[in-house]
């Protein structure tokens, strides 16, 4: 039997291409194909010294992506699933979802800056770094000591700019440093509660992006669905696709899937001029995704504000 000739498409960061060397291992591995790899630098990429949301536009990190997909140069494209719009291009769908790995977020401090207790034990006053609005507006909430500092560049740098003194501490996803196996032994490393400080939707998943008008790819690339990542990303994404937004909306969630019930929890930040005042919360349990989600959002858009403490 013939092998499937697959061409991916990633960034070129050490974390996307982990991502795509993965995928391709498995299509090779599972799937009788012969894959090769195609880098595409996105505007995410070329752009590193401006926060997210004083970028211009969305997909960030996918757009270029998706232009070599709808170009024929690519068949198929590797994202971390928290990236990809939740609408996307014409001709283009979301061909399987899956391999979630840890959702949680990691704190990590310079030793000389931990303190000895709280949510975020870092010295009073000391400068935390994060791009993230999701993340501002949650360490805003926890801890309004801190100092918030934009933070941008591939895992590596951001931790680099930490051990350089630039920051106290900084918040990664811990699925970014778990997949790259990166020591951070001397640093202070904390993982944090994924319903007290709550992650991206889709966190730590990922998607695998096609075209729609390529049944022989897709027909293998679905194989790769994990049934209980396709819910959970249901409830996540369909949240934040109510809000017709990207990774610059200040929204947090949490999932859990179980076999007869799902649970969505969320927090979406409210800011008033450059100030963070607080988090509006959800926490809904049901039988239904799509009704789930839509109390979610009716619940973070009407519901009762929980201010920062003074």
């Amino acid at each position: 039997m013939s092998k499937q000739n697959i061409v991916i498409g990633s960034r070129g960061s050490d974390l996307a291409l982990y991502q795509a060397n993965f995928i391709k291992s498995e299509l090779e591995n599972k799937y009788n194909c012969d894959v090769e790899i195609k880098i595409i630098k996105t505007s995410g990429d070329k752009i590193d010294n401006i926060s997210f949301d004083k970028m211009e536009g969305k997909g960030f990190f996918t757009k270029e992506l998706e232009d070599a997909l709808l170009a024929k140069e690519i068949d198929i494209a590797v994202h971390s699933l928290k990236d990809l719009m939740t609408s996307q291009p014409d001709g283009l769908k979301t061909g399987a979802v899956g391999y979630r790995a840890d959702k949680r977020e990691l704190l990590l401090i310079r030793k000389e800056s931990t303190a000895d207790t709280g949510v975020f034990p870092v010295k009073d006053g000391g400068v935390i770094g994060t791009s993230s609005n999701r993340r501002k507006c949650q360490v805003a909430f926890l801890n309004k000591s801190l100092e918030i500092k934009d933070l941008r560049g591939n895992v590596p740098t951001r931790i680099q700019k930490l051990r350089d003194g630039q920051y106290d501490a900084i918040l990664l996803a811990a699925a970014g440093v778990r997949r790259l196996e990166l020591d951070v032994s001397d640093l202070t490393v904390i993982e944090l509660d994924p319903e007290t400080f709550l992650p991206a939707p889709a966190q730590g998943i990922l998607g695998i992006q096609l075209r729609d008008d390529a049944p022989e790819v897709e027909a293998t690339i679905v194989k790769m669905n994990a049934e209980n990542d396709v819910k959970a990303a249901a409830l996540e994404r369909g949240l934040l696709a109510k809000f017709d937004s990207g990774c610059s909306l200040p929204l947090g969630v949490y999932s859990e899937v179980d076999a007869e019930s799902y649970r969505l929890k969320a927090v979406l930040g409210v800011l008033e001029g450059d100030k963070w005042t607080g988090l509006k919360k959800v926490d809904i349990t049901g039988t239904d995704i799509e009704e789930i989600v839509e109390e979610a959002f009716q619940g973070l858009e009407k519901g009762k504000l929980c201010p920062v403490s003074e």
